[in-house]
């Protein structure tokens, strides 16, 4: 399949939908709904089915609004290295938004965690449903954006279960993966930074703070969210090798 207008294959599709099985691309009801009621596909356009771990392949919608497999099944490799934003939760919808954007960037790693002055506390049986609803986001944003490798939300200390820890993090857990804090007068993030952590409102405790490396997103205040954001940004740009400087 030749590229068009110099997009990658898959971007160049009029639509991208995650699939289970690659070999037997099925659309989901949400899915059926989004390209037929929303997008208003005709039959015979272009689909792009992925897998969500970087397999892709090339369908057309079909009469019968089923997902009709055109060429062969492709792999497309990792990033050159995964990079991870953690945020303490925030009120309303401000969490959504955060895994929206940050799924758009190109971010591997989501994990939403429990800070010392965290305002929001979610409760075991609303954390499993925000991270549901979460992963919903991410999911719909990995089609929109049309990215071929979904991304982890919620912090897993098991690596055989990637993704899917029912249990809101504690800062300790994530703090101790190697991150770097967000933190006004610290200093330049660097490419060597992979791990970024954005605090509550009312900013970090200090023994959360204390002896932990500092890193400076601009040199104003930031929203939660807005600083959440702002860490995907410069996380992906200096993987992409996009000097910082031109972002400024």
């Amino acid at each position: 399949m030749e590229s068009v207008a110099g997009l990658t294959p898959w971007r160049s599709a009029a639509a991208q939908v995650l699939v289970s099985n690659l070999d037997s691309p099925e659309l989901e009801p949400d899915d059926l709904h989004h390209l037929q009621r929303v997008l208003r596909l005709r039959v015979g356009q272009e689909v792009c089915a992925t897998d969500g771990a970087g397999g892709w392949r090339s369908c057309a919608f079909s009469a019968s609004h089923e997902l009709e497999a055109l060429g062969e099944m492709h792999q497309e490799l990792p990033p050159e290295y995964p990079v991870t934003v953690g945020f303490a939760v925030v009120k309303g919808e401000r969490p959504e938004l955060i895994v929206q954007k940050l799924t758009e960037l190109g971010v591997d790693r989501i994990w939403p965690f429990m800070a010392q002055r965290s305002v929001v506390r979610w409760d075991e049986e609303k954390t499993v449903k925000q991270l549901e609803r979460l992963r919903r986001v991410a999911r719909e944003s990995c089609a929109q954006s049309r990215r071929l490798w979904l991304p982890e939300v919620g912090f897993a200390p098991d690596s055989t279960r990637p993704g899917r820890a029912e249990r809101l993090a504690s800062f300790e857990q994530v703090r101790d993966s190697g991150a770097v804090l967000a933190n006004m007068g610290g200093s330049a993030l660097k490419r060597a930074d992979r791990i970024v952590l954005v605090g509550p409102e009312g900013g970090w405790d200090l023994a959360e703070s204390e002896g932990a490396t500092c890193v400076t997103l601009g040199e104003h205040v930031l929203r939660a969210e807005t600083a959440a954001i702002t860490a995907g940004v410069l996380l992906t740009a200096l993987r992409a090798g996009i000097a910082t400087e031109n972002l400024r």
